[in-house]
């Protein structure tokens, strides 16, 4: 893993640290040291002035904004997606004036939301996403991400999933193809790119 530099408008993108998802039990970081190393993250962008995107995963009560489609899991589950909230966003990331609440219906971040006008009003030119699934939702945000043309640095230690092998899959073969991972301390310590 290399990471080199953060572009001058570089954005933090955490994803579904909330409630729900911190309960399950994850691998192979724990939830708790996940919050953690992204409220470190989250504080160093606030204090360098780069936007704060807090992304969290909720459909209508009625359940008209659920992913539809035939799947596996769906058919398991009675054949219908339910309308789902994930709670709320863990506490130490939450209550800071400036940062950007997107609601997401899906596993990536972008797809139907106003993530990525958000981030191209501030001028934002990479993101670091991090959060909770590493192979389902940050790795879709960072498929979106690279295709929509953001440089992307992954704080892999940052991010954790309910299945070790998932996990690691995306950090190993997948990441290094969408952009540089590395770890939050070395994301932390990146100069600028000039």
């Amino acid at each position: 893993m290399a990471v080199t530099a953060l572009d001058d408008r570089t954005a933090l993108v955490l994803i579904d640290l909330q409630a729900g998802t911190l309960a399950a039990p994850t691998q192979p970081h724990p939830a708790a040291d996940v919050v953690a190393r992204a409220a470190e993250l989250a504080d160093a962008c606030r204090a360098a002035g780069a936007p704060v995107v807090l992304v969290r995963m909720a459909t209508s009560p009625d359940g008209a904004d659920v992913t539809p489609g035939r799947s596996e899991a769906a058919r398991l589950a009675g054949g219908r997606s339910r309308p789902y909230d994930l709670g709320p966003v863990a506490e130490p990331l939450t209550g800071h004036d400036g940062d950007i609440l997107v609601t997401k219906r899906t596993w990536g971040a972008f797809h139907g939301t106003d993530l990525d006008l958000q981030l191209r009003r501030r001028g934002v030119t990479q993101i670091v996403p991090a959060g909770i699934a590493t192979s389902l939702d940050v790795e879709s945000t960072a498929r979106a991400a690279h295709e929509h043309g953001y440089h992307v640095t992954f704080a892999v230690d940052a991010m954790t999933d309910i299945d070790e092998d998932a996990h690691r899959h995306s950090v190993s073969y997948l990441f290094p193809l969408l952009g540089e991972p590395g770890t939050a301390k070395e994301t932390l310590d990146l100069p600028a790119a000039r």
